[in-house]
């Protein structure tokens, strides 16, 4: 699955490029607890279709009962033209309660009627290049201005502009096409990562079977540096082989990957701290960016549980979650009086 974003896009894009009418609506202001964040985006048809979303529902079939076609008698027109609006939902309890909102939650939109499909276009592809975007939006005519950004930022609302960063994707690697990363790659495409899998052994290769995430053969090390890892991208080595694993590992703690993970028991944990700074002088600073073992403690065994919990982790510190200390899977085991060597289920979270 394609980033949420870009989707959104995408669809707008083509909606545009075809001639039809249709709003790009963003989340620029919330005010107590929100379906959704500042920054979402969702793109509403003149026929009444929608991709994103701004809220669980109620909100997008009160924006399709006003502008589009889907409650519409005969050749009646409800989208507006011209320059962007401002719309609020959830000033009131009874409009929150009708919106589906939580109690409290207030949430302002901005509305752009009939962005230029020239523009969106260029974003789109700039996007899909795994370029950042910033988009500038006038908030007096609605033209729109797409610069270059070196950096995310967060959403801006002044009173003349509205600006909006986008891109690139976040990305997974993952080091081994085993069971776990089956169930590992397709969480991560479900939450809107591309995914590719590392694995030099062919017997591991024919066997995959995840649509959509793409496969490679060579090196481990090879893989990372053509990867080119950045902010966005997370890396999770899952083969248990230390010539694989270990190969990955030292290309990734050279980059600036937002999350760093590996596989294994406790004890594997040592050995593996121990080759690396012995072996390959890899210092203590590069390593305390390792997250290993891997994921978060939720007493999982079985492949589908691990994955969850690796999961979970990825999201937390992708969202900026700090994670309580006793919630990491050494922590806990100590706690729990777990072996050192995970018994006989070594990797199990």
């Amino acid at each position: 699955m394609d980033n949420l974003d870009l989707v959104v896009l995408r669809t707008l894009r083509d909606w545009r490029s075809s001639g039809k009418r249709a709003i790009l609506t963003t989340i620029v202001r919330t005010w107590g607890s929100s379906p959704r964040p500042v920054g979402s985006i969702m793109a509403l048809c003149e026929d009444g279709s929608v991709v994103g979303s701004v809220s669980g529902g109620c909100i997008e079939d009160d924006l399709i009962h006003r502008y589009t076609q889907a409650y519409a008698s005969g050749d009646e027109t409800r989208m507006p033209a011209g320059a962007p609006q401002l719309l609020k939902y959830g000033i009131e309890a009874d409009d929150a309660h009708r919106f589906g909102l939580p109690c409290g939650g207030t949430l302002q939109l901005l509305l752009e009627f009939d962005p230029d499909a020239e523009s969106l276009a260029n974003i789109v592809t700039r996007l899909e290049q795994g370029q950042l975007v910033r988009r500038v939006v006038s908030l007096s005519d609605g033209e729109v201005c797409l610069e270059q950004a070196d950096k995310p930022d967060e959403l801006v609302l002044s009173e003349v502009q509205l600006t909006n960063t986008f891109g690139p994707e976040y990305r997974m690697l993952l080091i081994g096409a085993g069971q776990l990363a089956e169930y590992l790659a397709s969480m991560a495409l479900s939450t809107g990562f591309s995914v590719v899998v590392c694995d030099p052994r062919v017997e591991y290769r024919g066997a995959w079977s995840v649509p959509g995430a793409k496969v490679v053969s060579e090196m481990p090390d090879d893989v990372v540096r053509e990867f080119r890892p950045d902010l966005r991208t997370c890396i999770i080595t899952l083969t248990h082989d230390p010539k694989l694993d270990d190969l990955a590992l030292l290309e990734a703690l050279d980059t600036p990957a937002f999350y760093i993970g590996a596989i294994g028991s406790r004890l594997n944990n040592t050995l593996r701290r121990e080759r690396l700074i012995e072996h390959f002088e890899v210092k203590e600073t590069a390593l305390a960016r390792l997250r290993a073992p891997v994921g978060i403690y939720i007493g999982s065994k079985t492949p589908a549980e691990i994955a969850v919990s690796i999961m979970a982790e990825v999201l937390a510190v992708k969202n900026g979650v700090p994670l309580p200390a006793d919630l990491a899977v050494a922590a806990a085991k100590d706690l729990h009086g777990v072996p050192p060597d995970g018994g006989s289920v070594s990797c199990a979270i």
